[in-house]
């Protein structure tokens, strides 16, 4: 009977190993790659304020209705970058911090492990003692030996028990925290996305507002300055003069000419 008591409670030791095992290797797993997850989420930021810079020094070269759209598309780029950086650091506290903190919980449970594997190997090890004492079937050191084994399997039995619950424990707040940590995780994203989405909403139509011919007719003002105008106004105004002057010497002429040609 002691023999299966204790082939059951290797058993199950066994397979709270593995459950402790695998939980230490997945969790690390996945916290190592949230981590990296923010990790480019924050570059991404960096990289947007780089954008949202050049976009506004850009700007300040341009028309002043492409100006004031490209300034608008850029304050709205910004905010976005603003609520970015809130994802990030909602990110690290809700689910890569909960994540990490497990490298001390399955540490705690591998020394629950270890003091349940020493009670049952004392227990193993008197049970071997007894065998070879009753082999040799001296009743007084029998009778000591079945004695020690009693303690060995009350000790084995109660530490074992003992891990059996804070291991149960252990699992229920495993998933609990599991569906905890997803959920955050996808709540963070939506909350981002969905603030997101009606900031690039406003940039979409910040830009797309931007009057083309109000700009074009600035652009070709550009090219032809006022001073320049008024010169050609001069040159023209005095092609009218030297017109009007040719005009009225050649009416003149041949006036003079048909009088001349009378009087012969």
């Amino acid at each position: 009977f002691s023999e299966r008591t204790l082939e059951g409670r290797v058993g199950a030791t066994r397979r709270i190993q593995e459950n402790i095992t695998n939980v230490e290797k997945h969790f690390g797993d996945m916290c190592q790659l949230f981590a990296a997850y923010v990790r480019k989420t924050a570059r991404l930021r960096d990289k947007a304020d780089l954008l949202v810079r050049e976009i506004g020094m850009y700007a300040d070269t341009e028309t002043p209705n492409l100006k004031r759209g490209m300034k608008q598309y850029a304050d709205h780029l910004a905010k976005i970058q603003d609520y970015r950086q809130a994802e990030v650091e909602r990110l690290e506290a809700k689910v890569i911090e909960p994540l990490k903190s497990y490298g001390a919980v399955v540490k705690r449970k591998r020394e629950d492990l270890k003091a349940t594997q020493s009670a049952r190997d004392r227990e193993a090890k008197q049970m071997a003692q007894l065998e070879r004492t009753r082999q040799r079937n001296p009743s007084d050191r029998q009778i000591i030996a079945e004695s020690e084994l009693q303690r060995a399997t009350m000790d084995a039995t109660r530490t074992t028990k003992q891990l059996e619950e804070t291991i149960d424990e252990f699992e229920k707040q495993k998933i609990q925290d599991i569906k905890k940590v997803f959920s955050e995780f996808a709540t963070v994203e939506m909350s981002f996305h969905a603030k997101a989405l009606e900031v690039y909403t406003l940039a979409y139509q910040s830009i797309q507002s931007v009057d083309e011919e109000a700009d074009l007719e600035v652009f070709r003002s550009s090219l032809h300055p006022p001073d320049y105008h008024s010169r050609l106004d001069i040159v023209r105004a005095n092609s009218k003069t030297s017109l009007d002057r040719t005009g009225s010497f050649l009416s003149t002429s041949g006036t003079l000419q048909v009088r001349r040609y009378r009087q012969v």
